[in-house]
Protein backbone atom coordinates (compact mmCIF):
# COMPACT_ATOMS: atom_id res chain seq x y z
CA UNK A 1 0.00 0.00 0.00
CA UNK A 2 1.26 3.46 -0.91
CA UNK A 3 1.37 5.85 2.02
CA UNK A 4 1.51 9.56 2.86
CA UNK A 5 3.65 11.29 5.46
CA UNK A 6 4.39 14.65 7.05
CA UNK A 7 7.50 16.09 8.69
CA UNK A 8 7.92 17.78 12.09
CA UNK A 9 10.98 19.53 13.47
CA UNK A 10 11.07 20.06 17.27
CA UNK A 11 12.06 23.49 18.53
CA UNK A 12 10.39 25.50 15.75
CA UNK A 13 6.81 25.65 17.06
CA UNK A 14 4.78 24.90 20.17
CA UNK A 15 3.84 21.38 21.20
CA UNK A 16 0.16 22.27 20.83
CA UNK A 17 0.67 23.28 17.23
CA UNK A 18 2.54 20.05 16.46
CA UNK A 19 -0.20 18.06 18.18
CA UNK A 20 -2.90 19.75 16.10
CA UNK A 21 -0.91 19.13 12.91
CA UNK A 22 -0.37 15.46 13.69
CA UNK A 23 -4.04 14.95 14.55
CA UNK A 24 -5.16 16.68 11.35
CA UNK A 25 -2.74 14.67 9.20
CA UNK A 26 -3.80 11.44 10.86
CA UNK A 27 -7.47 12.23 10.23
CA UNK A 28 -6.59 12.72 6.54
CA UNK A 29 -5.04 9.26 6.36
CA UNK A 30 -1.37 10.17 6.75
CA UNK A 31 0.52 7.37 8.47
CA UNK A 32 4.20 8.40 8.38
CA UNK A 33 6.13 11.07 10.27
CA UNK A 34 9.65 12.18 9.36
CA UNK A 35 11.71 14.06 11.92
CA UNK A 36 15.36 14.93 12.45
CA UNK A 37 17.68 14.16 15.34
CA UNK A 38 20.59 15.77 13.51
CA UNK A 39 19.04 19.24 13.89
CA UNK A 40 17.45 18.67 17.32
CA UNK A 41 19.59 19.99 20.17
CA UNK A 42 19.42 18.93 23.81
CA UNK A 43 17.08 21.77 24.78
CA UNK A 44 14.36 20.38 22.48
CA UNK A 45 14.68 16.68 23.26
CA UNK A 46 11.75 16.75 25.70
CA UNK A 47 9.51 18.26 23.05
CA UNK A 48 10.86 15.68 20.61
CA UNK A 49 9.71 12.88 22.94
CA UNK A 50 6.27 14.45 23.41
CA UNK A 51 5.80 14.88 19.65
CA UNK A 52 6.77 11.29 18.90
CA UNK A 53 4.53 10.06 21.72
CA UNK A 54 1.53 11.86 20.17
CA UNK A 55 2.35 10.43 16.74
CA UNK A 56 2.72 6.92 18.14
CA UNK A 57 -0.64 7.12 19.92
CA UNK A 58 -2.18 8.12 16.58
CA UNK A 59 -0.74 4.95 15.06
CA UNK A 60 1.77 6.82 12.89
CA UNK A 61 5.21 5.48 12.00
CA UNK A 62 7.98 7.84 13.16
CA UNK A 63 11.41 7.79 11.51
CA UNK A 64 14.20 10.18 12.53
CA UNK A 65 17.15 11.29 10.42
CA UNK A 66 20.49 10.49 12.08
CA UNK A 67 24.18 10.48 11.23
CA UNK A 68 27.32 9.25 12.96
CA UNK A 69 27.77 12.49 14.93
CA UNK A 70 24.17 12.49 16.18
CA UNK A 71 24.44 8.87 17.32
CA UNK A 72 27.83 9.51 18.97
CA UNK A 73 26.47 12.59 20.77
CA UNK A 74 23.67 10.47 22.21
CA UNK A 75 26.09 7.69 23.18
CA UNK A 76 24.44 5.20 20.84
CA UNK A 77 26.36 2.32 19.26
CA UNK A 78 25.01 0.70 16.12
CA UNK A 79 24.79 -2.64 17.96
CA UNK A 80 22.50 -1.20 20.66
CA UNK A 81 19.58 0.93 19.52
CA UNK A 82 17.47 0.63 22.67
CA UNK A 83 17.76 4.35 23.47
CA UNK A 84 16.20 5.20 20.10
CA UNK A 85 13.26 2.94 20.83
CA UNK A 86 12.74 4.88 24.07
CA UNK A 87 12.27 8.02 21.92
CA UNK A 88 9.10 6.41 20.47
CA UNK A 89 10.75 5.89 17.10
CA UNK A 90 9.70 3.28 14.55
CA UNK A 91 13.00 3.58 12.77
CA UNK A 92 16.00 5.70 11.87
CA UNK A 93 17.12 7.10 8.54
CA UNK A 94 20.87 6.90 8.04
CA UNK A 95 21.80 10.14 6.29
CA UNK A 96 25.32 8.72 6.02
CA UNK A 97 26.11 5.10 5.32
CA UNK A 98 28.30 2.78 7.33
CA UNK A 99 30.13 -0.10 5.69
CA UNK A 100 27.30 -2.45 4.79
CA UNK A 101 27.90 -5.06 7.46
CA UNK A 102 26.99 -2.51 10.15
CA UNK A 103 23.60 -1.73 8.57
CA UNK A 104 23.04 -5.46 8.16
CA UNK A 105 23.67 -6.03 11.87
CA UNK A 106 21.49 -3.04 12.80
CA UNK A 107 18.54 -4.55 10.92
CA UNK A 108 18.41 -7.37 13.48
CA UNK A 109 18.02 -4.97 16.44
CA UNK A 110 15.85 -6.43 19.19
CA UNK A 111 13.61 -3.34 19.15
CA UNK A 112 12.72 -4.17 15.53
CA UNK A 113 13.43 -0.61 14.38
CA UNK A 114 13.39 0.06 10.65
CA UNK A 115 16.73 1.03 9.14
CA UNK A 116 16.13 3.54 6.35
CA UNK A 117 18.86 4.01 3.75
CA UNK A 118 19.58 7.28 1.92
CA UNK A 119 18.45 6.71 -1.68
CA UNK A 120 20.03 9.86 -3.12
CA UNK A 121 23.70 8.95 -2.76
CA UNK A 122 23.97 7.22 -6.13
CA UNK A 123 26.35 4.55 -4.78
CA UNK A 124 26.15 0.77 -4.48
CA UNK A 125 25.29 1.13 -0.79
CA UNK A 126 21.99 -0.76 -0.84
CA UNK A 127 23.48 -3.62 -2.86
CA UNK A 128 26.40 -3.76 -0.44
CA UNK A 129 24.06 -3.93 2.57
CA UNK A 130 21.94 -6.66 0.97
CA UNK A 131 25.10 -8.66 0.21
CA UNK A 132 25.62 -8.96 3.98
CA UNK A 133 22.21 -10.68 4.36
CA UNK A 134 20.30 -8.20 6.54
CA UNK A 135 16.83 -8.67 7.96
CA UNK A 136 15.27 -7.35 4.77
CA UNK A 137 11.95 -6.68 6.51
CA UNK A 138 13.68 -3.87 8.40
CA UNK A 139 15.53 -2.30 5.45
CA UNK A 140 13.73 0.57 3.70
CA UNK A 141 14.86 3.57 1.63
CA UNK A 142 14.17 7.31 1.44
CA UNK A 143 15.54 10.09 -0.76
CA UNK A 144 16.94 13.40 0.46
CA UNK A 145 15.16 16.72 0.26
CA UNK A 146 16.87 19.91 -0.92
CA UNK A 147 16.14 23.27 0.83
CA UNK A 148 18.28 25.32 -1.60
CA UNK A 149 16.74 26.27 -4.92
CA UNK A 150 18.35 24.51 -7.92
CA UNK A 151 20.02 21.80 -5.78
CA UNK A 152 17.29 19.15 -6.10
CA UNK A 153 17.74 15.96 -8.06
CA UNK A 154 17.32 15.75 -11.82
CA UNK A 155 14.70 13.27 -13.03
CA UNK A 156 17.28 11.06 -14.73
CA UNK A 157 19.43 10.78 -11.60
CA UNK A 158 16.35 10.27 -9.41
CA UNK A 159 15.10 7.40 -11.59
CA UNK A 160 18.52 5.73 -11.70
CA UNK A 161 18.89 5.85 -7.90
CA UNK A 162 15.32 4.73 -7.22
CA UNK A 163 15.40 1.85 -9.69
CA UNK A 164 18.15 0.06 -7.76
CA UNK A 165 16.05 0.01 -4.59
CA UNK A 166 12.86 -1.15 -6.31
CA UNK A 167 14.65 -3.87 -8.25
CA UNK A 168 15.88 -5.22 -4.92
CA UNK A 169 12.42 -5.17 -3.35
CA UNK A 170 13.13 -2.33 -0.90
CA UNK A 171 10.28 0.00 0.12
CA UNK A 172 10.95 3.57 -1.02
CA UNK A 173 10.03 7.16 -0.15
CA UNK A 174 10.62 10.68 -1.45
CA UNK A 175 9.68 14.23 -0.49
CA UNK A 176 7.31 16.85 -1.85
CA UNK A 177 7.13 20.45 -0.68
CA UNK A 178 4.23 22.45 0.67
CA UNK A 179 3.90 25.82 -1.05
CA UNK A 180 2.86 27.19 2.36
CA UNK A 181 5.55 25.56 4.50
CA UNK A 182 7.17 27.82 7.09
CA UNK A 183 10.32 25.88 7.94
CA UNK A 184 12.38 22.73 7.68
CA UNK A 185 15.25 21.46 9.82
CA UNK A 186 17.77 24.00 8.50
CA UNK A 187 17.86 27.83 8.20
CA UNK A 188 17.52 27.73 4.39
CA UNK A 189 13.94 27.00 3.35
CA UNK A 190 13.26 27.46 -0.36
CA UNK A 191 11.05 24.39 -0.46
CA UNK A 192 11.84 20.85 0.67
CA UNK A 193 11.40 18.57 -2.33
CA UNK A 194 13.44 15.70 -3.74
CA UNK A 195 13.05 16.54 -7.44
CA UNK A 196 14.08 20.05 -8.45
CA UNK A 197 11.34 20.29 -11.07
CA UNK A 198 8.74 19.94 -8.29
CA UNK A 199 9.83 22.97 -6.26
CA UNK A 200 7.08 25.38 -7.32
CA UNK A 201 4.37 22.94 -8.40
CA UNK A 202 1.11 22.36 -6.50
CA UNK A 203 1.64 19.66 -3.89
CA UNK A 204 -0.83 17.19 -5.43
CA UNK A 205 0.91 17.43 -8.82
CA UNK A 206 4.24 16.61 -7.19
CA UNK A 207 2.72 13.57 -5.50
CA UNK A 208 0.98 12.39 -8.67
CA UNK A 209 4.30 12.49 -10.46
CA UNK A 210 6.20 10.57 -7.76
CA UNK A 211 3.58 7.82 -7.52
CA UNK A 212 3.35 7.65 -11.31
CA UNK A 213 7.06 6.86 -11.64
CA UNK A 214 6.27 3.45 -10.07
CA UNK A 215 9.51 3.79 -8.08
CA UNK A 216 8.12 5.51 -4.97
CA UNK A 217 5.90 3.86 -2.35
CA UNK A 218 5.61 6.67 0.21
CA UNK A 219 5.32 10.43 -0.39
CA UNK A 220 6.30 12.70 2.52
CA UNK A 221 5.75 16.46 2.85
CA UNK A 222 9.22 17.79 3.67
CA UNK A 223 8.42 21.16 5.21
CA UNK A 224 6.14 22.25 8.01
CA UNK A 225 3.26 23.13 8.12
CA UNK A 226 1.23 22.08 5.10
CA UNK A 227 -2.25 23.59 4.98
CA UNK A 228 -5.40 21.62 5.66
CA UNK A 229 -6.32 22.10 1.99
CA UNK A 230 -2.99 20.59 0.89
CA UNK A 231 -3.38 17.64 3.25
CA UNK A 232 -6.89 16.96 1.94
CA UNK A 233 -5.75 17.19 -1.68
CA UNK A 234 -3.14 14.51 -1.03
CA UNK A 235 -5.61 12.46 0.99
CA UNK A 236 -8.08 12.43 -1.92
CA UNK A 237 -5.41 11.52 -4.45
CA UNK A 238 -5.66 8.20 -6.28
CA UNK A 239 -2.25 6.75 -5.45
CA UNK A 240 -2.42 3.95 -8.02
CA UNK A 241 -4.03 5.57 -11.07
CA UNK A 242 -2.96 8.93 -12.47
CA UNK A 243 -5.90 11.35 -12.57
CA UNK A 244 -5.47 14.37 -14.84
CA UNK A 245 -7.29 17.61 -14.04
CA UNK A 246 -9.13 18.95 -17.08
CA UNK A 247 -11.07 22.00 -18.19
CA UNK A 248 -13.87 20.99 -20.56
CA UNK A 249 -15.58 23.21 -23.11
CA UNK A 250 -19.22 24.00 -22.38
CA UNK A 251 -20.50 23.18 -25.86
CA UNK A 252 -19.46 19.53 -25.92
CA UNK A 253 -22.12 16.84 -26.20
CA UNK A 254 -23.43 14.53 -23.50
CA UNK A 255 -21.67 11.56 -25.16
CA UNK A 256 -18.36 13.42 -25.38
CA UNK A 257 -18.58 14.35 -21.69
CA UNK A 258 -19.45 10.75 -20.84
CA UNK A 259 -16.43 9.48 -22.77
CA UNK A 260 -14.18 11.92 -20.95
CA UNK A 261 -15.36 11.48 -17.38
CA UNK A 262 -17.07 8.07 -17.16
CA UNK A 263 -15.14 5.73 -19.43
CA UNK A 264 -11.92 3.93 -18.58
CA UNK A 265 -8.86 5.11 -20.49
CA UNK A 266 -5.48 3.63 -21.31
CA UNK A 267 -2.72 4.66 -23.68
CA UNK A 268 -2.38 2.34 -26.68
CA UNK A 269 0.70 0.16 -26.64
CA UNK A 270 1.79 1.23 -30.12
CA UNK A 271 2.51 4.74 -28.91
CA UNK A 272 2.68 7.89 -30.98
CA UNK A 273 5.03 10.75 -30.20
CA UNK A 274 2.23 13.18 -31.14
CA UNK A 275 -0.64 11.96 -28.99
CA UNK A 276 -1.90 9.66 -26.25
CA UNK A 277 -4.63 7.51 -27.80
CA UNK A 278 -7.54 5.97 -25.86
CA UNK A 279 -9.36 4.00 -28.55
CA UNK A 280 -12.06 1.95 -26.81
CA UNK A 281 -14.58 4.79 -27.09
CA UNK A 282 -14.57 4.54 -30.88
CA UNK A 283 -15.62 0.90 -30.53
CA UNK A 284 -18.27 1.42 -27.84
CA UNK A 285 -19.80 4.46 -29.52
CA UNK A 286 -19.32 3.48 -33.17
CA UNK A 287 -23.03 4.02 -33.89
CA UNK A 288 -23.03 7.58 -32.51
CA UNK A 289 -22.63 10.65 -34.67
CA UNK A 290 -19.85 13.00 -33.51
CA UNK A 291 -20.34 16.48 -34.86
CA UNK A 292 -17.15 18.52 -35.46
CA UNK A 293 -16.74 21.06 -32.63
CA UNK A 294 -14.18 23.73 -31.75
CA UNK A 295 -12.08 23.13 -34.85
CA UNK A 296 -8.81 25.00 -34.28
CA UNK A 297 -5.08 24.41 -34.32
CA UNK A 298 -4.09 21.81 -31.74
CA UNK A 299 -1.78 22.66 -28.84
CA UNK A 300 0.05 20.32 -26.48
CA UNK A 301 -2.35 19.47 -23.63
CA UNK A 302 -5.52 19.69 -25.73
CA UNK A 303 -8.04 16.85 -25.34
CA UNK A 304 -9.44 15.66 -28.64
CA UNK A 305 -12.32 13.48 -29.81
CA UNK A 306 -12.38 12.60 -33.48
CA UNK A 307 -15.53 13.63 -35.33
CA UNK A 308 -17.52 11.31 -37.59
CA UNK A 309 -15.75 12.95 -40.55
CA UNK A 310 -12.78 10.73 -39.59
CA UNK A 311 -14.80 7.56 -40.37
CA UNK A 312 -13.32 4.59 -38.46
CA UNK A 313 -11.58 6.91 -35.96
CA UNK A 314 -14.90 8.52 -35.02
CA UNK A 315 -15.21 8.82 -31.22
CA UNK A 316 -11.53 8.10 -30.47
CA UNK A 317 -10.16 10.16 -27.57
CA UNK A 318 -6.68 11.64 -27.77
CA UNK A 319 -4.43 13.96 -25.76
CA UNK A 320 -2.03 16.10 -27.78
CA UNK A 321 1.64 15.69 -26.87
CA UNK A 322 2.76 18.23 -29.48
CA UNK A 323 1.32 21.21 -31.30
CA UNK A 324 -0.37 19.92 -34.48
CA UNK A 325 -2.29 21.10 -37.49
CA UNK A 326 -6.02 20.32 -37.35
CA UNK A 327 -7.30 18.63 -40.49
CA UNK A 328 -10.73 20.09 -39.84
CA UNK A 329 -12.07 16.74 -38.60
CA UNK A 330 -10.84 16.80 -34.99
CA UNK A 331 -12.91 18.30 -32.18
CA UNK A 332 -11.05 20.02 -29.35
CA UNK A 333 -13.23 19.18 -26.34
CA UNK A 334 -11.08 20.43 -23.46
CA UNK A 335 -7.62 20.94 -22.09
CA UNK A 336 -5.41 19.45 -19.39
CA UNK A 337 -4.85 21.88 -16.48
CA UNK A 338 -1.71 23.85 -17.33
CA UNK A 339 0.26 22.74 -14.24
CA UNK A 340 -0.34 19.08 -15.11
CA UNK A 341 0.54 19.14 -18.82
CA UNK A 342 4.09 18.03 -18.12
CA UNK A 343 2.76 14.79 -16.58
CA UNK A 344 1.67 13.76 -20.08
CA UNK A 345 5.28 13.06 -21.06
CA UNK A 346 5.39 10.26 -18.47
CA UNK A 347 2.25 8.33 -19.45
CA UNK A 348 3.56 4.92 -20.49
CA UNK A 349 2.30 2.46 -23.12
CA UNK A 350 -0.80 0.62 -21.84
CA UNK A 351 -0.93 2.86 -18.77
CA UNK A 352 -4.40 3.55 -17.34
CA UNK A 353 -5.49 7.09 -16.56
CA UNK A 354 -8.63 9.11 -15.88
CA UNK A 355 -9.84 12.69 -16.05
CA UNK A 356 -11.04 14.85 -13.18
CA UNK A 357 -12.89 18.06 -14.00
CA UNK A 358 -11.27 21.13 -12.45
Amino acid sequence: MRRLGISVYPGNATLDRYREYLELASSCGFSRVFTCLISTDDSHILQFKEITKVATKLGMEVIADVNRDALKKMGIHYKNLEQLHELNLTGIRLDEGFGGVEESLMSFNKENLKIEINMSNGTKQIENILAFQPNKENIIGCHNFYPHKYTGLSRKYFINCSKVFKENGVRTAAFVTSQNGEFGPWPVNEGLCTLEEHRFLPIEVQAKDLFNTEFIDDVIIGNCFATEEELKKLSNLNRNLVSLKVNLYENISYIQRKILLDEEHFNRGDVSEYMIRSTQSRVKYRNEYFEPLNIREIKKGDILIESSLYKRYSGELQIALKDMENSGKTSVVGRIAEEEIYLLDYIRPWQKFKFEES
